[in-house]
């Protein structure tokens, strides 16, 4: 006697599709790193998860970011509001990298100097030597501990573990460590197009956050 549950259908109306990329939107961090000369790379990425103290990056393997953290694990996780969408657009096309490496997208070139590029600010930090990006509401300074390349061999993932946090006053509920989630809105690269949050829907279980926020 066959005890097998079904098979479950197709959900109706769902279309197998092969996307070019599986960016469902995540959000923009800026990474500033420290090149061997002693100077500052900047670079945006949207490959980036936190799991308490700890923020995992996927960069690409021959970029100037992955070639810095190998060797100089200091690093600052900048997060863009949606209104810096066009300086993160202007940091896209560049590499710190001379010559630029054969495996970046057309188009890409070389400039030293990111943040002037971009038309943004770089601020000292408190516990690591890259600085912060001062236009963005939410900073986060933090130490590579494990740089290893991911199963497929054309990126590199970034085990890193945070020891400051910045945050604009007007995002943080005043007198907490509480960040007003109804206040910031991450920058959000969804299948590479920008898009901030809606309004809130609602609330997990677990929040800390006060309820008057």
């Amino acid at each position: 006697m066959n005890t097998a549950p079904p098979a479950a259908a197709p959900a109706a109306g769902h279309l197998e599709i092969a996307p070019g990329v599986l960016y469902f939107g995540t959000p923009v961090v800026l990474v500033s790193t420290e090149n061997e000369d002693g100077t500052f790379n900047l670079a945006p990425i949207s490959s980036a998860w936190a799991l308490g103290r700890t923020v995992v990056l996927g960069l690409g393997r021959e970029g100037q970011t992955a070639r810095n953290l190998g060797s100089r694990p200091g690093l600052v996780l900048s997060l863009p509001g949606p209104g810096l969408w066009p300086a993160v657009e202007r940091l896209a096309p560049l590499t710190g990298r001379d010559p630029v490496p054969p495996g970046k997208p057309a188009g890409c070139r070389y400039d030293p100097d990111k943040f002037g590029a971009a038309g943004l600010t770089a601020v000292p930090s408190r516990s690591v030597r890259p600085p912060r990006v001062a236009e963005c509401p939410f900073q986060m300074e933090a130490r590579a501990e494990r740089v290893r390349p991911d199963v497929s061999g054309d990126f590199v993932l970034v085990e890193t573990v945070v020891s400051a946090v910045h945050a604009d006053p007007r995002i943080v509920v005043p007198g907490t460590d509480h960040i007003d989630p109804a206040a910031w809105s991450p920058l959000v690269y969804n299948f590479r197009h920008y898009f901030g949050l809606g309004p809130e829907l609602g609330q997990s279980y677990r929040t800390q956050t006060p309820r008057d926020a």
